[in-house]
């Protein structure tokens, strides 16, 4: 009786779900999140020191540099709320005696097309950061992991072409986009502004110090190139590529000259370009200038405000940090 009820039991019946098997790049992300609280840990003791003393003196350093830089901006701010007449007496006071106003940013947006030329900023700026961003990360990912005839003579280039002046280059550039027919237009303006190279150097000194094990874990999960690269490289270098891309687009925002060459039409001018043209006939007036900077400065202050973790963060692992 005791044989047959054994025998009716199915002996290999598994009682738990079988484990399902990690995504290629799994473990190399585990691997890498502590590492890089290692590395945050690190750069913190270098920055402020190990001891009181030294993190109060670190402090009181950043504290005196930061009134430094802010104290510029705090004024160009506050004499772009000030009338004319308070700006341009003598002596300076801080007080305006005709009281604040914002009457320097109403001439500014009454006398230009201010949100045509935000937008076009803006749309400007992404393209050239999308497309920078994706041709500098798959070039330093070649650089750094591949092996091939003249890769050290094409580097080579990549590293020269950073002493060329940009200057230099507009003339044919522009009679580039003339033959492709794309001068006075956006893309004219976004495509010459695409090729990097100190951004393809910066990646690829991130992804050198990124260990090769992590990659051959993921190669052994069946992941090729193009799998290692989407599902392994990109994941670690979240920092550098978010630190280049607010670089590439603070760059792209801030361009004058090529815009200002490329374009004739007033409803493809760029803030840069558009603030340029708001004039007055009464000679310089100095607070419709500042608060036309504030305005095209402000977009770029919140970028920078929202991200600045990630900029030194990539710039401080890349071996541009001085470490």
């Amino acid at each position: 009786m005791s044989t047959t009820t054994r025998a009716s039991t199915p002996a290999s019946t598994p009682t738990t779900t079988p484990a399902t098997t990690p995504a290629p790049g799994a473990r190399a992300r585990a691997r890498a999140r502590a590492q890089a609280q290692l590395e945050a840990e690190h750069t913190r003791r270098l920055t402020l020191g190990h001891g009181p003393t030294g993190r109060a003196v670190a402090y009181a350093t950043v504290a005196v540099l930061a009134a430094v830089w802010a104290l510029p901006m705090v004024w160009a701010v506050l004499s772009s709320l000030k009338s004319e007449a308070d700006v341009s007496a003598a002596p300076l006071s801080f007080w305006p005696e005709e009281g604040w106003t914002t009457e320097a940013y109403r001439n500014v947006v009454a006398a230009g097309d201010l949100p045509l030329w935000i937008w076009n900023s803006v749309l400007v700026s992404t393209l050239v950061t999308v497309i920078t961003v994706a041709i500098s990360a798959l070039a330093a990912y070649g650089f750094s992991r591949q092996r091939f005839r003249g890769r050290r003579g094409l580097f080579a280039l990549t590293v020269a072409a950073i002493m060329v002046p940009p200057q230099i280059l507009i003339v044919p550039l522009f009679d580039q986009m003339i033959a492709m027919r794309l001068s006075d237009t956006l893309l004219g303006v976004a495509l010459p502004q695409v090729v990097m190279p100190l951004m393809v150097i910066v990646m690829k000194n991130f992804f050198d110090q990124i260990p090769v094990e992590l990659e051959e874990a993921a190669r052994l999960d069946g992941a090729g190139d193009l799998r290692v690269f989407w599902s392994v490289i990109l994941p670690l270098s979240r920092s550098i590529l978010t630190a280049v891309a607010i670089f590439v687009f603070i760059s792209a925002w801030n361009n004058f000259l090529w815009p200002f060459i490329v374009t004739n039409s007033p409803e493809l001018m760029t803030i840069p370009v558009g603030l340029g043209t708001v004039k007055n006939a009464y000679g310089v007036q100095y607070a419709q200038e500042l608060a036309s900077a504030v305005i095209g400065a402000l977009p770029l202050l919140i970028v920078f405000m929202l991200f600045q973790r990630h900029i030194i963060r990539g710039f401080a692992t890349s071996g541009m940090g001085g470490q």
